[in-house]
């Protein structure tokens, strides 16, 4: 069992190491943290949206944004596609597939971001939501485990966490939670005045 355990740990920091050298990966997150920095500064609104997992790494994500990451200050405008009314009532009348899109025609606007993020890179759902995304002005910032995806094309930017060399999703969200406080991190240190804390 502890083998099976530090062969856990070494297969997350190998995949982590090998994401830090990918100079590919290292300009999606810096590009994708000024869309979100230019966003942000220009009045615009960020949302995330993901299926099982990824729910809850985009929820983490816009919780972060509009609450609180590592210093207090002011909230920024960052919701989750998560609301169970919303997507209970979306998927009764128009089918799992319109969950997102839906809500991203009645509340995207140009200037907007989305965050989409999909291990497979072929979710239906988060397919529709990029193009209702791009189809209401927003930008959309995919976030993935796999290289040249269906979802890459619809996107301004794509982040691809494809070397964890695994085909579990597990490893890969390891990764997009790595990269996903990066972002807010990145937002933070661009927006506010912050002063590393032991908090």
């Amino acid at each position: 069992m502890r083998e099976l355990i530090a062969g856990a740990f070494r297969q997350a920091a190998d995949a982590a190491d090998a994401m830090a050298k990918d100079a590919t990966v290292i300009g999606a997150v810096e590009q994708a943290g000024q869309l979100l920095v230019a966003a942000f500064r220009s009045g615009g609104r960020v949302y995330s949206c993901g299926n099982g997992g990824s729910m809850s790494d985009a929820m983490h994500f816009a919780e972060e944004l509009s609450g609180r990451f590592r210093e207090n200050r002011a909230p920024l405008p960052a919701l989750a596609i998560s609301d169970p009314a919303h997507l209970s009532c979306v998927a009764n009348d128009f089918g799992y597939d319109e969950v997102f899109s839906r809500f991203l025609l009645a509340h995207a606007r140009p200037g907007d971001i989305l965050l989409a993020i999909s291990t497979s890179g072929k979710s239906p759902n988060i397919l529709k939501a990029a193009a209702a995304a791009k189809a209401q002005g927003a930008q959309v910032i995919a976030l993935t485990g796999r290289k040249e995806t269906l979802l890459e094309k619809l996107s301004d930017v794509t982040i691809s966490t494809h070397m964890t060399g695994s085909p579990w999703s597990d490893r890969i969200q390891e990764l997009h939670i790595k990269v996903i406080h990066t972002l807010i991190e990145l937002c933070e240190r661009e927006l506010f005045i912050v002063t590393p804390t032991n908090i």
